[in-house]
């Protein structure tokens, strides 16, 4: 299913840091790009080049010094529950069992009130079923990250922005989220916007991947990966990506930052 709504705009954008002394760091320069509704999109750089200021600054936890970032032609200008943002750390909350931390956004919102059929059906669509009176120290990283998930998912984002979301779990438990994730985003047709150092999670999962430069970050490539879902890590077409997005990276010197599976 794809989504209505979700189109993310950027235009010439720019984001500077201000740091100790009266120096100036630039994060992102003239950033520009056009997400439609439902599309999976996932950023790959090396660390610090500005990709997680970019999902921050689609959250409304950062304004832009230049440049216009929009949602569905409506401007950017603070937080909102319809951009939901999940962390690589779940950051639940330790005294609140599951249920409570997925569903703490609807109460603060007084949204709550005959929510529970749906909020049940969401725990049974991230897979927590029987561990909603658990706590967060009970679950495993995986069930916890699943947690997370279901807490953004609950608010019915238009967005879902995930930061390195499976990159504190092992290798199987991440090959497994992936997995999940794909479901989720194919029953309900969220436009997702993924960080990740990981080639093959990029390829694996997303319908286009964004290459950024080093900072100040510029979007060096842009990268449809034209593949049949599902899709194997072991055959050629998928194997032949891969070489051409490490080839990409090799250019701009940003190999090294990123990782893959053999």
């Amino acid at each position: 299913m794809v989504g209505s709504t979700g189109a993310i705009c950027a235009a010439h954008l720019r984001k500077e840091f201000s740091q100790a002394g009266g120096q100036t760091v630039v994060a992102l320069n003239d950033v520009n790009l056009e997400i439609q509704p439902g599309e999976f999109v996932s950023l790959i750089g090396p660390s610090g080049c500005g990709k997680s200021t970019f999902l921050r600054l689609l959250a409304g936890l950062e304004t832009p010094n230049e440049g216009v970032l929009s949602l569905d032609d409506e401007v950017i200008t603070g937080a909102s529950y319809e951009r939901g943002l999940v962390f690589q750390d779940p950051t639940l909350f330790p005294w609140l069992s599951i249920w409570d931390n997925i569903t703490f956004g609807l109460k603060i919102r007084n949204v709550y009130s005959g929510k529970k059929k749906e909020v049940v059906a969401l725990i049974k669509l991230v897979g927590l079923e029987g561990f909603e009176k658990s706590y967060p120290h009970q679950l495993s990283g995986g069930m916890a990250q699943r947690a997370a998930l279901a807490r953004a998912l609950v608010n019915h984002p238009k967005v879902l922005l995930l930061d390195e979301p499976f990159g504190a779990l092992d290798a199987f438990t991440r090959m497994n989220m992936q997995d999940e994730l794909l479901r989720i985003w194919q029953e309900r047709g969220t436009t997702m916007i993924m960080v990740t150092h990981d080639v093959d999670e990029a390829i694996y999962l997303s319908d286009r991947i964004l290459v950024m430069s080093a900072r100040p970050a510029q979007i060096k490539s842009v990268i449809d990966v034209q593949i049949g879902r599902p899709r194997a890590r072991d055959l050629p077409d998928f194997l032949q990506m891969r070489a051409k997005i490490l080839q990409i990276l090799d250019y701009v010197g940003e190999r090294a930052d990123v990782q893959y599976y053999l």
